[in-house]
């Protein structure tokens, strides 16, 4: 959810921004959102308590990640929670709302300065990729979209995309800072 953070400081704060990353995290603006969408954000918590924990501990990983580093990661922060699927279905699911609420506020979101989309190609949470896709076409920004990476896609391949950001470091923001 960093990216959520990072658009709404670059909302309140755009003038202290020199650049922003987002990794596998889409616009926060209300128009990529359906209204089913936004309901169901809301009330993950209530979902994730009814859904069998071990399910969970299956769907999980595998929604986030390609391979098996980045399901181990994820899996592993989820076996924190084991025993306590209520405290699990607390913590992602005020996330989710804070989220959703965040959308609602309908501010612009607008980022002003230099940013770096990430998006692995294999996302599977929510509808990330839907959501890119068109903040591609209404703003005409690019993605870099990354093959054989999930949600997750840092820990699918952290080479590309420590190598992307490097060359973002390097010749957006040195530009920027003159």
């Amino acid at each position: 959810m960093g990216g959520y953070v990072g658009q709404v400081y670059a909302q309140l704060f755009p003038e202290k921004l020199k650049g922003l990353v987002t990794i596998d995290s889409p616009s926060l603006q209300r128009k990529y959102y359906t209204a089913m969408e936004l309901w169901l954000l809301k009330n993950m918590e209530a979902i994730y308590r009814i859904y069998p924990w071990n399910s969970l501990l299956k769907s999980g990983p595998k929604s986030v990640s390609t391979t098996d580093y980045g399901r181990k990661l994820m899996y592993d922060m989820m076996m924190v929670y084991d025993g306590d699927q209520e405290r699990y279905a607390r913590l992602a699911g005020y996330g989710y709302k804070i989220f959703s609420e965040a959308v609602e506020k309908k501010f612009s979101y607008e980022v002003k300065c230099p940013q770096l989309v990430i998006c692995g190609k294999e996302d599977r949470a929510g509808a990330c990729i839907r959501y890119l896709k068109a903040y591609e076409r209404n703003t005409g920004k690019s993605v870099q979209w990354i093959d054989k990476a999930g949600h997750n896609s840092n820990t699918d391949q952290p080479d590309i995309v420590n190598r992307l950001i490097d060359e973002f470091l390097n010749n957006k923001i040195k530009e920027k800072l003159g």
